[in-house]
């Protein structure tokens, strides 16, 4: 599908770039000739996606244990980083998010994912855009966003408002920074399955079984090396004109039902209850594996 060594001699940051589609874009830029960077709370977990990438495509991937939300935390790996060569692009890859009714939300419910969206994503392009702005260099920051951010969805509204937060600032700064050769833009994916995603948004009970992919015109879900080539392609030297841009993959999803979690009016006291438990222990099982 590309020219060989299309990112050939870039540096690309991944923030969740151990697992998931966080993993898949940074095997793809890795083909694509970029050296990588990925970024995390799990730091064996990134140390065995560094190893099993390199064995299979070559390259360099260089690993950063960080907490995002923690400003302080972010300036402090990004000049790491920067100290061994700059970056040229940025993917917003991390995130949070779980299925809840808004009435049963706690504070720090609430702020464990905005947190991690909102805060911890404006840390990062920040920490990165000042540099690249006080070299006077060229650069392409990409977010990953959801199709919410458009409609808003119920029983997601923490990371519902934190991805539009994400939205406003990715228009926001590519009207602020393009001037001065920075772009920014980002991808809306429907549903792609994630181990880690998916444990904390698919309801038990009578929705368990759900086929998601009749809501969807194209009838499947999404591949992952699909989302790996919209983001390289974004990040190169083929696609410099474009920035400001959301760009939905998501099969017409949101285009059919909005992409969100309607749906899950359908559920009784007692499925909220086995979904509190579920994701309980989804985040026990993660939190075990977390280094900061």
């Amino acid at each position: 599908m590309f020219r060989d060594n299309l990112l050939k001699g870039k540096r690309i940051l991944v923030t969740g770039g151990g697992t998931g589609l966080g993993k898949t874009m940074v095997a793809k830029f890795l083909q694509l000739g970029a050296e990588v960077a990925i970024l995390g709370r799990r730091k064996p977990v990134l140390e065995e996606t560094a190893a099993e990438l390199v064995k299979a495509h070559g390259g360099r991937v260089s690993v950063h244990a960080c907490d995002i939300r923690v400003a302080e935390a972010v300036e402090e790996t990004v000049e790491e980083i920067w100290r061994e060569g700059p970056l040229d692009a940025l993917v917003n890859n991390a995130a949070g998010n779980f299925i809840s009714r808004t009435e049963d939300l706690s504070a720090r419910a609430f702020d464990a994912i905005a947190g991690i969206v909102l805060h911890g994503t404006f840390y990062m392009t920040n920490a990165c855009g000042k540099r690249w702005l006080k070299e006077n260099r060229k650069a392409s920051v990409l977010s990953v966003l959801v199709t919410w951010v458009w409609t808003g969805s119920p029983y997601v509204v923490p990371s519902a408002m934190s991805k539009a937060g994400v939205a406003a600032m990715t228009k926001s700064l590519a009207v602020e920074w393009g001037p001065r050769g920075i772009r920014l833009n980002a991808i809306a994916p429907g549903p792609f399955p994630t181990e880690g995603a998916w444990a904390r948004l698919s309801p038990t009970g009578p929705l368990a079984a759900r086929d998601r992919s009749q809501a969807i015109p194209l009838r499947r879900v999404g591949k992952h090396p699909e989302l790996a080539n919209l983001a390289a392609f974004l990040l190169s030297e083929e696609c410099e004109y474009l920035t400001g841009e959301i760009i939905a993959i998501d099969g017409g999803q949101w285009l059919n039902t909005a992409g969100g979690f309607g749906h899950l009016a359908a559920l009784a006291d007692k499925d909220w209850a086995e979904i509190r438990d579920s994701i309980r222990q989804a985040n026990q099982k993660d939190k075990s594996k977390r280094t900061v």
